[in-house]
């Protein structure tokens, strides 16, 4: 007997009202993201990427861990863990049960700054982001060895305190946890009570999956203005599902995609490399075409919110500044380096607007308005 078909829209409503219930998201937008992320984890194996998402705070107390106990009951095959090698979860990913949904809480313990990064761990999130991804390594004993792959793709949520490595955030959905505030209030969770309820939405979302797994498969759906590459990467899966659901549900995601990519793009600014372009442009050379070593570095170390005074217990100077940028280019693909700027006071060396243009144009997040 063939089942009713389920209503797409509906199921992802109230998978959005269950979260509602137990959640404080910071962000309407991050409401959607997680609904359509938690129904994602129930098609993964259609798509060419898996997002991750990272539910991330400055401080304990935030929600983060509430969080990934929602969608584990909601997830198919949820695996919560805060401690894990990556041998054991290739290995997990290989099991014939299934796909899991790996759930890493306090994360900021293996790549935080007092932790070691663990460099199989981070290959393992990277790796398993894309689905021919995975893990080469040598199977048996002496002469009997053979190398074998070991797959790693699979939905992995995480959360933790701080910020990730660079290649883990740019594959993640981020959504930026904060403490509850005295008149945001929620549902106190029971996960006696509660799992049954959890547990059956799950297994809707399963079935509505295998309903509509061969038109997703088949999905391309457009994105966003301005949502190209890495973030067009990380929101496909999530915008096809929205694309099935119908209802208000594509126009909700893209707005939440264009959302939660800017926000990102604004908060962490990408990389290190990416984060002192923003500033030259955004805080030094306003308005200016050149300016002398000295007066950049002054000007770097004279922002508040920034981390330039402080690198590894040192500021930042000409070295630093020289080692940094010359990993960029100018319009020319020559790398950008210091040249002579005549001064009142005689030659000085310097850089000039003019040769940070290009990666300026090709790395930083739009200039905020105003």
């Amino acid at each position: 007997m063939t089942k009713q078909p389920l209503d797409g829209a509906a199921l992802l409503n109230e998978v959005e009202a269950f979260h509602r219930r137990f959640n404080v998201f910071p962000r309407e937008a991050a409401y959607v993201a997680v609904a359509l992320w938690d129904a994602h984890a129930h098609l993964v194996e259609c798509f060419e990427t898996t997002p991750r998402i990272a539910f991330l705070s400055p401080e304990p107390g935030s929600g983060k861990s509430r969080a990934l106990e929602i969608i584990e009951l909601l997830t198919p095959r949820a695996v919560s863990t805060v401690s894990a090698s990556a041998n054991a979860l290739y290995r997990l990913v290989g099991s014939s049960e299934g796909l899991p949904t790996v759930l890493f809480d306090e994360v900021d313990t293996i790549f935080g700054p007092k932790a070691n990064a663990d460099e199989s761990l981070r290959g393992f999130l990277n790796a398993g982001y894309r689905r021919i991804g995975g893990a080469l390594r040598c199977v048996g004993d002496g002469s009997n060895q053979n190398a074998q792959v070991f797959d790693s793709y699979c939905a992995v949520a995480m959360a933790g305190l701080g910020s990730l490595p660079d290649t883990v955030l740019t594959r993640s959905v981020i959504v930026r946890m904060r403490r509850r505030a005295r008149n945001e209030k929620v549902e106190s969770y029971r996960q006696r009570i509660h799992r049954k309820e959890g547990h059956d939405l799950r297994d809707k979302l399963a079935t509505w999956a295998d309903q509509v797994r061969d038109r997703v498969r088949e999905a391309w759906p457009e994105m966003p203005e301005g949502v190209t590459d890495r973030p067009a990467d990380v929101w496909e899966p999530l915008l096809a599902i929205a694309d099935e659901a119908g209802g208000e549900w594509p126009e909700r995601a893209r707005t939440a995609c264009v959302e939660l990519v800017n926000a990102s793009q604004v908060d962490d600014k990408g990389s290190i490399g990416i984060r002192l372009l923003t500033d030259l442009r955004d805080h030094v050379l306003i308005g200016i075409d050149r300016l002398p070593t000295v007066a950049i570095i002054d000007r770097l170390n004279a922002l508040d919110d920034a981390p330039w005074a402080d690198m590894n217990g040192r500021p930042l100077d000409s070295r630093g500044l020289s080692k940094m940028l010359r990993e960029y280019m100018t319009v020319d693909n020559t790398p950008v380096v210091a040249r002579n700027i005549r001064t009142a006071g005689g030659v000085l060396k310097g850089y000039y607007a003019a040769d940070l243009a290009d990666a300026w144009a090709r790395y930083c997040p739009a200039p905020l308005p105003g």
